[in-house]
């Protein structure tokens, strides 16, 4: 039997790193070596990133909300226990969007919650 050697499945492993690291500053996206580095490092930035999204996104909301809850005399924690306790539930991405596009509601949501506790 003849001896199969890998080249063709090792060239293709390589120029799939070496698109990834399409881009990159210097000698990363043209060496092997440091590309597959950088590509390992940014795909754990990736990763991170993705987490963090949704932790930022969610301080955001609850700042907005809360900036409407204090132009309607209650803050943040008293709304969000009063709308609770009377049983509405929208998330926060909800209020924080009717807080912006619709004041009037956000008042009468804010209205319920205190009539709630």
């Amino acid at each position: 039997m003849a001896r199969i050697k890998g080249a063709t499945m090792t060239r293709k492993r390589r120029n799939k790193v070496l698109k990834l690291a399409k881009g990159y500053y210097g000698s990363k996206h043209s060496l092997f070596k440091t590309a597959k580095q950088a590509v390992m490092k940014s795909g754990n930035y990736a990763y991170i990133g993705r987490k963090q999204k949704k932790r930022d996104f969610r301080r955001l909301w609850i700042t907005r909300i809360s900036a409407a809850c204090k132009a309607n005399g209650t803050n943040y924690s008293t709304f969000m226990n009063g709308l609770k306790k009377a049983g509405v539930t929208p998330n926060r991405k909800m209020l924080s969007e009717i807080a912006i596009a619709d004041p009037a509601a956000f008042t009468a949501l804010v209205d319920q919650a205190k009539a709630a506790l």
